[in-house]
Parts: C-alpha cells; sequence; structure tokens
C-alpha cells in the first residue's frame, strides 16, 4: 500500500510558550530559571525584579529582558508566569498575573490559609486563565521510584508512610517561607495526599512559634485507612530517611534525605546541560525492598524529572494537555496544613475541614 504522500511529514511543533519569572532570589533564580530554560516547549523570556542586583544577574545568566512589574510583561509578548516570591506576596501576585490573562504557575506555599488558596483558585476558574501549583517535587526521582514500587504491588496494602524532609543548617529557617511547616510541609503533605488520597484527621507537633518553625511532626489519618508520618527539621545532623513505606508483605526505604537535582542546580548544573542524564542517581542512593523475611534489595531509582513540570505546563498552554497540578490540589493540601497548625495549638487530632 502507498503511504498518502504527505503522511511522513511531522506534525509542526507548537512554538515555545515566552515564560517570565517573578521574583529572582534563591528560589527564582536556582529553582525556577534554569528549569524553565531546560523544559521542552518553554522559553524564559523576561524577569520581573524591582532588586537592580538581582536584575543584572538575570540578564548576564539567561540573557533576558528584566522589568520592575509584573505589569510590564504584557508588552513583552510573555504568556505564562511563575511566581517565585516571598510566601506572604503569593496570593497577591498571584491573581493580578490571573488578571492579566497570563497563565501562572505559583510556588509553595500557594497560599498562606485554605480560605485565600480556594479564592485564589475560583478566580482563575471565573476568568478562564490556568493556574497549577508549582509541586515539583512530583517529580524527585525517589518519589517517582516509590510510585513505581507502588504500583508494583510487592508491599501488599500499605499501612504506613513516613517522609521526612531533615537538614542542619546553622541558621533558622527563611521567614519569607511562611514558616517551615508550611514551606516544606506543602511538599510533604502534597506527596501524601498524591499517592494516598484525602485526609480526615490531623495530630501534630511544633517547635517555635506560628510561622517560625525548625521542626515539625504531623500524623495524617487517610480516608483509605493509610497513616503518613511526616517530619520537617531545620537543625538534624542526622536526618531521618527521605522515605519509608510499609506494607502487608514488606517494606520499601529510601534512605538519602533528599532527591539530588537540588544540589545539582545549587552546583551551577542545569536541565539543558545535561540533558538525558539529568536527575540521575548512582547506586548509592537508590532505595531498598524487602519482602516477607526475604533478601533486601536495592530498586534502581527513577531519573528525577523536574523540568516535565515546565514541561507539561506548557503543554497545558498550547491546549494539548491538562495543568501538571490540579489547583485544586493546593487548596487540599493548604488545609491539612492549616488542620496541623490548629492541632499543634491545641495539643490534640483535629479534623480537616
Amino acid at each position: 500500500m502507498t503511504a498518502a504522500p504527505d503522511a511522513h511529514l511531522a506534525v509542526p511543533a507548537p512554538q515555545p510558550v515566552r515564560f517570565a519569572l517573578v521574583g529572582y532570589g534563591g528560589g527564582g533564580r536556582f529553582f525556577h530559571a534554569p528549569v524553565v530554560a531546560g523544559a521542552a516547549g518553554c522559553e524564559l523570556v523576561a524577569v520581573v525584579t524591582s532588586n537592580p542586583e538581582r536584575a543584572a544577574l538575570a540578564r548576564a545568566e539567561h540573557g533576558v529582558r528584566t522589568v520592575a512589574a509584573l505589569e510590564e510583561l504584557v508588552d513583552l509578548g510573555v504568556e505564562a508566569v511563575a511566581i517565585s516570591t516571598p510566601a506572604a506576596t503569593h496570593t497577591d501576585l498571584t491573581e493580578r498575573a490571573l488578571r492579566l490573562g497570563l497563565a501562572t504557575v505559583c510556588d509553595k506555599p500557594f497560599a498562606l490559609d485554605a480560605a485565600a488558596a480556594a479564592r485564589t483558585v475560583d478566580l482563575a476558574q471565573e476568568l478562564g486563565v490556568l493556574l497549577s501549583p508549582y509541586q515539583n517535587r512530583r517529580w524527585d526521582s525517589d518519589l517517582l521510584t516509590l510510585r513505581r514500587v507502588l504500583a508494583d504491588g510487592e508491599l501488599g496494602r500499605v499501612l504506613r508512610f513516613e517522609s521526612a524532609f531533615e537538614r542542619w543548617t546553622a541558621g533558622d529557617p527563611p521567614a519569607a517561607g511562611g514558616g517551615l511547616l508550611r514551606d516544606f510541609g506543602a511538599h510533604l503533605v502534597d506527596q501524601a495526599l498524591l499517592l494516598f488520597g484525602p485526609v480526615e484527621t490531623v495530630a501534630a507537633q511544633t517547635r517555635g512559634g506560628e510561622g517560625a518553625e525548625d521542626d515539625w511532626r504531623v500524623q495524617l489519618a487517610h480516608a483509605g485507612g493509610v497513616r503518613s508520618e511526616l517530619s520537617g527539621s531545620w537543625h538534624q545532623a542526622l536526618p531521618a530517611p527521605r522515605f519509608r513505606v510499609t506494607g502487608t508483605r514488606g517494606s520499601f526505604v529510601v534512605e538519602e534525605p533528599v532527591d539530588g537535582q537540588e544540589a545539582a542546580l545549587l552546583a551551577g548544573r542545569t536541565p539543558a546541560g545535561e540533558g538525558a542524564a539529568w536527575g540521575a542517581e548512582p547506586p548509592s542512593r537508590w532505595g531498598h525492598l524487602a519482602i516477607g523475611g526475604g533478601p533486601v534489595r536495592r530498586v534502581p531509582a527513577e531519573h528525577g524529572r523536574w523540568p516535565d513540570f515546565y514541561a507539561s505546563f506548557a503543554r497545558a498552554v498550547r491546549g494539548l494537555g491538562p495543568v501538571p497540578v490540579d489547583p485544586r490540589d493546593a487548596v487540599a493540601t493548604t488545609a491539612v496544613v492549616d488542620a496541623a497548625r490548629r492541632a499543634a495549638a491545641l495539643g490534640r487530632t483535629v479534623d480537616v475541614g
């Protein structure tokens, strides 16, 4: 059979989405700019910052235009923005971007409480503008590997999920993050909800005042029966394993405390520079799986893929798929964090509203 004359022609790739980054502090500079620049279908064209030194850095490092105000982006032909600024500014900047008609990514914490998160999500729906929370750690190597292990079913029915973000630093958590529970906690709660579904009750213990925690523990009771134990610490010299999952047939443990993409970006390595090798984890960082009384075996790790978030968001902007993280997930995550704050203050288990 002879093929049609044009059957061999490839479908033209859509034009890259023109992104701007709002904020060029540590988060914007290290964890957004190089990831956007290395993601398929994305072009980083502008940075919004009123800081002259940061503006000069952005121009030198990425060759972008820099402006002092979000509203100036429209004249530059920007289509999408990523908000990477102090936590207290997220709601205002996200809503301003949405009203400008800009598809918007907002870093965690998405909002300072669930009511504010819900209002922003409702606004995006009302305006018909795309919105997604930046839960890049859904694309961590360790979480992707854990999801594969769970899908294989070897652990049996999951009973308990333990997840920790613990590290040692000489100082205190940056105030810009809204406190360690709301900052790092947004990632851990989001992952627990992604893996095991809605939460009914929450208990929590924190050290430090609200918005200034440097150590916390949270216990979640999922509607499906799984119990999650989450912890975060800024002053832990011997961090807990990143994950331990216990099922009726066995356990899976990832001992290394943090996915390697963070360290790679801080060291100046980039997805664009490393290509297909990006996010690879050495065998020393692979997890361990034990089934019943059988031998413990290493589980090869998936590559970490933070750029996939932005590639997926760009496809959504072009009408080729959904946003990578549903904005309603940010409302659910924030509601659980709010409940954890209440539980810690009251010293008892509370229901999630």
